[in-house]
């Protein structure tokens, strides 16, 4: 059964000691090599700080132009084979692109505008087949008639 915080039952069980942290009766037997590691490890942290909060804004930032840039878009996820994949690199390494979704959304828009003809066919056949299924469900209405 536990029993209830008793003070005259506390065990004492030793703390983890953290590089950073020292405990209140340590501080008079913290010896010139363990200072130097402690406060080595403060500045080692705290140089990090300006580098990481610069890498947050950075993400924050890219993130705000791509959700600011792609309003308008539509975000579709596609396959493409290694060596496509090198032709949407080359572009943005060339400086022509900012990334490979934007150089991807331009061939895909060049390659249906090159395609115009079979784009019009497809359109011819798929009014043809929406004025056969207005015709089928127009024979269906005439028997429940």
């Amino acid at each position: 059964m536990s029993r209830p915080y008793d003070p005259k039952h506390e065990t004492h069980l030793p703390e983890p000691i953290d590089d950073l942290m020292l405990r209140d009766d340590e501080t008079e037997h913290t010896t010139d090599e363990q200072h130097a590691h402690t406060s080595s490890s403060v500045r080692d942290i705290a140089s990090r700080i300006p580098e990481s909060l610069s890498a947050i804004g950075r993400d924050i930032s890219r993130t705000i132009e791509r959700a600011i840039s792609a309003k308008d878009d539509y975000v579709v996820a596609v396959k493409v084979s290694p060596e496509a994949q090198d032709k949407l690199e080359q572009l943005v390494l060339a400086g022509v692109f900012h990334n490979r979704a934007e150089a991807a959304a331009y061939l895909i828009d060049e390659g249906i505008k090159t395609q115009s003809a079979l784009f019009e066919r497809v359109q011819q056949k798929l009014s043809e087949i929406e004025r056969l299924r207005a015709e089928l469900r127009g024979m269906i209405d005439e028997k429940e008639i």
